[in-house]
This record gives structure tokens, sequence and C-alpha cells, in this order.
């Protein structure tokens, strides 16, 4: 096991012993936050920003995307496909869910689009265990993020990214070890607050 393994081994069982009631108020934070953040980067014009939904002990986002629709963005969020990789489906309050075929996880129902639809939107809520100050991010080990940023990066049109966590799960710098394939964030978003992180070189 490795210690980005342990990482987010220790910061998911920590997540565990949030209230229903802290879990609301975390997604209530985000909502706010990560509604001001994309008015920053979309400089108030309705954009579309890709997203996805929190499960289980994940910091909540339902009322992000909420917030996000109410304020006449356009909402993609991810479905896993094989090799890794993501398609995308623009989401609405009307849209239902499947379970998904190679992850524990809900996904949307309607038309998929290629990764190749990130490069047009105006910014990517990205989901996270933990991120350090450097900018590296631990996800949930699929890699699937990984992949699509490099594609993005390869492609010179990676959107704005900000990494949705907990506040005590941005750690300080050199926490988390950077391989080859991990892609630094920019900035991450807490229910709290909206961090400004130095991406490694």
């Amino acid at each position: 096991m490795t210690l980005k393994d342990d990482i987010r081994r220790d910061y998911r069982k920590r997540r565990l012993t949030l209230t229903t009631q802290q879990r609301a108020d975390a997604g209530t934070g985000i909502a706010l936050g990560g509604l001001s953040w994309a008015d920053s980067v979309a400089r108030g014009k309705p954009s579309t920003f890709a997203a996805y939904v929190g499960v289980a002990a994940e910091p909540p986002t339902m009322p992000l995307l909420a917030a996000l629709h109410a304020a006449g963005h356009r909402i993609l969020l991810p479905v896993c496909e094989p090799e890794r990789l993501l398609s995308w489906v623009y989401w609405t309050p009307d849209t239902a869910f499947v379970r998904s075929k190679y992850a524990p996880i809900d996904e949307p129902v309607g038309e998929r689009f290629d990764s190749d639809v990130i490069r047009d939107a105006t910014g990517i809520f990205l989901p996270a265990t933990a991120v350090d100050e450097d900018g590296n991010r631990i996800g949930q080990g699929g890699g699937y993020y990984d992949r699509l940023l490099d594609k993005l990066d390869a492609d010179g049109h990676r959107p704005p990214t900000v990494a949705v966590v907990y506040d005590h799960e941005i750690l300080a710098a050199g926490t988390i070890p950077a391989e080859s394939f991990d892609k630094p964030v920019a900035e991450a978003l807490t229910p709290y607050r909206i961090v400004r992180l130095v991406p490694a070189d």
C-alpha cells in the first residue's frame, strides 16, 4: 500500500464520522462557494461547467448543481466508460440516474458526449479525497480524472479546475507524493472557502 492509499483511507474514514447535519451544512457552503467560483471564471455569463455528484460521505454537490442550474449555467456530469474513460451527459433537475456498470455510483441518463466536449467548458469541479498546497490531488483511485486532465493538457484546452474537499482535507505542501501521471489542480473548494493552490512544475 502506498502513502497515497494511506491518506485516501484515513480521510475516507474521517468523512464517515460527519453527521447528517454537518454534511447538509457542507452542501450549502459548497453551493455558495462553488457558485461564486463559477461566476468569477465565467465573468457573470451563463456558461457550461463539468461537475459530479458527491456520493456517500463525499462532500455533497447536489446543492451546487441546483445552484448552477438556477443561475443559468449548463452542467455536464460524467459517465464511466471502459478503459477508465469518461463520457458526459448534460444534467437538469429532471435528469434520471442509473447504476454505473463500472463504478459504485449512479450516473445520469441522456445523450453521451465524449470528453472533447469538456474543451469548451468554462470550468471543472473535480472530486478529491484530499489536496495539498502544491496542487497535488488524491482522487478515488480510479484514474478517470487524471486521464481526462492529461488529455485536456495535451490538447492545450484545460479549463480552470477546482477540487471539492472538506476544509481539513487541504494539506500542507509536500504531503501528497506526485507521480508522473498525476495532474495538479489550481484551486480547492471547501464548505467555507476557495483556496488558491500552487500547482507543481
